[in-house]
């Protein structure tokens, strides 16, 4: 399986970055595979961060995100890489990604993770 990289994410200047705001991103028909068996993981991604002097452009993120789809990983890993990939291309001055799964053998899973580290 394919490893997803980060070097399909584009950004763009912040146009306010004397200024704290918070943007909101809800990716809702995110897709994976499951390490064990190979089948889809379905899940909404909610990506908010508040910019630094870069913002993420979607058209790319679209792009990068449909890697996973050909990426075998357990939702913990999933999460954790694609939170460090957007850091890595934007230095938000924070972000948070909630990764929400869809049920699969009646178990529902959303996996919270932030930058800087929630503590």
């Amino acid at each position: 399986m394919s490893e997803p990289s980060p070097s399909l994410l584009e950004v763009f200047e912040n146009p306010f970055p004397q200024r704290n705001y918070t943007i909101d991103t809800v990716c809702p028909e995110f897709t994976s595979l499951c390490p064990k068996t190979g089948q889809p993981d379905f899940g909404t991604l909610t990506i908010s961060y508040v910019p630094d002097k870069l913002c993420f452009e979607l058209k790319s993120l679209k792009m990068y995100l449909q890697q996973y789809r050909n990426h075998g990983a357990f939702y913990e890993r999933v999460t954790n890489q694609i939170l460090d990939d957007l850091v890595e291309v934007t230095q938000p001055r924070s972000m948070k990604l909630e990764a929400a799964f869809t049920p699969r053998g009646g178990i529902r899973t959303t996996v919270t993770v932030e930058y800087p580290d929630g503590k």
